[in-house]
């Protein structure tokens, strides 16, 4: 299959967290797939559409935004390669939230029949897409904490330690050198400030950390966590093998 490996992007962040099966797995990596690129800062999930498919981000950067009724936006989560932006919309097609690329992006559009399929066929892949929404949800409630109660070196702090957490490679506890695509423009509509703020900010933590176009290099790790308030745990990323959840099990 041509987006096997992308599937199975998103099924190593499924498996992170839930126990499935050998044919749990396959049945997920057998879902249909439709490729598309997105150009940098321009939307593929508009507020208030409706959809029947979900967005797979294979490649690039993602931000999921709500909007005022002047335009404002406020970036509430950004998404990077094997996450499903909108899983959640499977069982509400309507767009409560909209997406946009923050960089050139590829997202695969999988079908919300095909989703419904598997997880009505196999329990533990439902409870598996259940978890992955629990995660989503336990994001949003931490940039809501960032914006509206963290001062603004603790908010940017934070935005880049998860960054890193969730940037690592395998046997590391996060990246301290990793690719992230924003904009000071999109930093700012993610942390509730402005652009000139932004700026400022970043220099106040030169000590620490250090943007070098879309590289970050993190120099102090410790300093940058206690900064940021970050704890880890609502990424649930840690879980060792026996931890993994499973609470379907066949009839």
């Amino acid at each position: 299959m041509p987006h096997r490996s992308n599937l199975q992007l998103f099924l190593g962040r499924l498996t992170s967290r839930s126990l499935l099966h050998t044919d749990e797995q396959q049945a997920i990596l057998d879902l249909p797939a439709y490729a598309s690129q997105v150009s940098g800062n321009q939307d593929f999930v508009c507020l208030g559409e409706t959809s029947d498919f979900a967005c797979l981000v294979a490649a690039g950067l993602v931000g999921r935004f709500g909007q005022n009724a002047e335009g404002g936006r406020q970036i509430t989560a950004l998404h990077i390669p094997g996450d499903m932006a909108d899983l959640h919309s499977v069982v509400q097609p309507r767009a409560g939230s909209a997406l946009q690329a923050l960089t050139t992006t590829t997202i695969l559009r999988i079908p919300h029949d095909a989703i419904r399929r598997v997880a009505a066929r196999y329990p533990a892949v439902a409870e598996a897409f259940w978890r992955d929404c629990m995660v989503d949800a336990a994001i949003l409630s931490q940039w809501v904490v960032n914006v509206g109660r963290r001062n603004a070196r603790t908010r940017m702090a934070h935005l880049i330690c998860e960054a890193a957490t969730r940037s690592r490679k395998d046997g590391e506890s996060q990246a301290l050198t990793f690719q992230l695509p924003m904009t000071q423009a999109h930093l700012a509509d993610s942390t509730g400030m402005t652009a000139v703020h932004v700026n400022r900010t970043l220099k106040s933590l030169v000590d620490v950390v250090k943007f070098s176009g879309s590289t970050v290099h993190i120099h102090d790790w410790d300093r940058l966590a206690a900064t940021g308030e970050f704890d880890p745990g609502y990424l649930q990323i840690a879980a060792e093998p026996a931890e993994r959840l499973r609470i379907a099990e066949p009839a």
